[in-house]
């Protein structure tokens, strides 16, 4: 387990001991990998992984060593939310360049194709424990990328600057100064 602290566990939580990945690699071919000392483009399988796993895991990058999905961090998440039973990844994203002030920090919920996550209720039991915090949560299908939190009337008035009516005004106010720092320059 790392004990490094880090973004993912200041908005995630630390990695949970009695969670592991099993025989999930959804990470593996799910999502991007840009780091100095390894790069691979999302929706393809990393080089090294082979059918039972990776092919260097003892000797895996270090973002693959310290890297760990929203499934391992999250304790509310439930235990058929692991990726590759949900057919959901759930995990911190970056984005150098936001195009509104949600997008550079926050959790982001990938659907694998061909899952059942919205028909079995998965889907919603996720993003219901996620939307409780002060952090971003977007969902893609793969075809469409869409903000499930903060709500539309909270999230239109952060990025727009305008009044906050009083029963929004603290939460609005919690959402800009949190996230104000990614608007983007008119």
């Amino acid at each position: 387990m790392p004990t490094e602290k880090s973004l993912e566990t200041d908005l995630l939580g630390p990695v949970l001991g009695d969670r592991d990945c099993g025989a999930c690699t959804m990470c593996c071919t799910v999502l991007t990998v840009d780091t100095p000392e390894f790069e691979k483009p999302a929706g393809r399988p990393c080089v090294h992984l082979a059918l039972h796993g990776c092919n260097i895991h003892a000797a895996r990058p270090h973002i693959c060593r310290t890297w760990f999905c929203a499934w391992r961090r999250i304790a509310g998440m439930p235990d058929d939310a692991r990726p590759d039973r949900s057919g959901i990844l759930v995990s911190l994203d970056f984005v150098r360049d936001p195009s509104n002030c949600f997008e550079g920090v926050s959790i982001m919920v990938r659907m694998h194709p061909g899952s059942k996550a919205i028909e079995n209720g998965m889907a919603s039991s996720i993003l219901d424990v996620l939307c409780d915090r002060l952090v971003p949560v977007w969902f893609s299908d793969g075809t469409k990328k869409m903000l499930m939190h903060p709500e539309d009337c909270v999230a239109s008035l952060v990025i727009s600057g305008g009044a906050a009516p009083p029963h929004l005004r603290d939460e609005v106010a919690a959402w800009r100064e949190r996230y104000g720092v990614f608007a983007t320059k008119g």
